[in-house]
């Protein structure tokens, strides 16, 4: 197989990012580019976002997951913690996200820690989901291997029979992430591949400094 994607080129004109035009709080300019692509972009899953940890084979890996909630502490998302990913941030709690947004050609990129949110926090996201969504999480194990998929639906199918008419209790193993950031990236697509990067960091004193960096 030879696949020659050379000629896959896009120009970058919708819009810019300037030192003057946003605030000195990457949280504050997060929360802005979130609203205007939700808003304004067709993006499907706005609040899609890609993860990536360290595993405990010593390799990187990335998979989407989805934001639940932001705030000015850092970003939340909910998982297994037994997970390849759960397992991988217990060990290694550096992790980085990344959001993409192609119609408003933008990118985020998120370092920070991996903290467990408190539990009553957990439950309470846990009760507002489907009773679908409550009883998947608590089927899958997640990551491990199964035999086959109609195994994986007839233990849907007990679960099912054994909590109908009950409430359904959230299961240790499951529950949320926060990360606290200590770098942010807002990237802003620009003509002739000059794009805007403007960089966050966290100082000693635990100040955001803002700098711009080169394409």
């Amino acid at each position: 197989m030879n696949t020659d994607l050379s000629n896959y080129r896009k120009s970058y004109e919708k819009q810019e990012l300037l030192e003057n035009n946003i605030s000195d709080n990457p949280l504050e300019v997060f929360q802005k580019w979130f609203h205007e692509v939700d808003i304004n972009f067709n993006t499907g899953e706005t609040n899609a976002m890609t993860l990536s940890t360290i595993g405990l084979d010593g390799f990187p890996k990335n998979r989407v997951v989805l934001l639940k909630k932001f705030t000015h502490e850092g970003f939340i998302f909910f998982t297994n913690y037994e997970s390849e990913k759960g397992k991988a941030i217990s060990k290694n709690p550096n992790v980085c996200l990344s959001f993409f947004w192609p119609e408003a050609e933008r990118q985020v990129i998120i370092k920070g820690r991996a903290e467990k949110i408190s539990e009553n926090l957990s439950d309470g996201y846990f009760e507002s989901r489907p009773r679908g969504s409550q009883l998947g999480a608590i089927v899958s194990k997640q990551s491990d291997t199964i035999t086959s998929r109609a195994n994986l639906e007839q233990r849907l199918k007990n679960l099912e029979k054994e909590y109908d008419g009950k409430e359904i209790p959230r299961p240790d193993f499951w529950g949320g992430f926060m990360v606290k950031p200590n770098e942010i990236e807002f990237w802003q697509g620009r003509p002739n591949r000059l794009h805007d990067r403007i960089r966050f960091k966290l100082d000693k004193n635990l100040n955001w400094i803002m700098e711009r960096l080169s394409p």
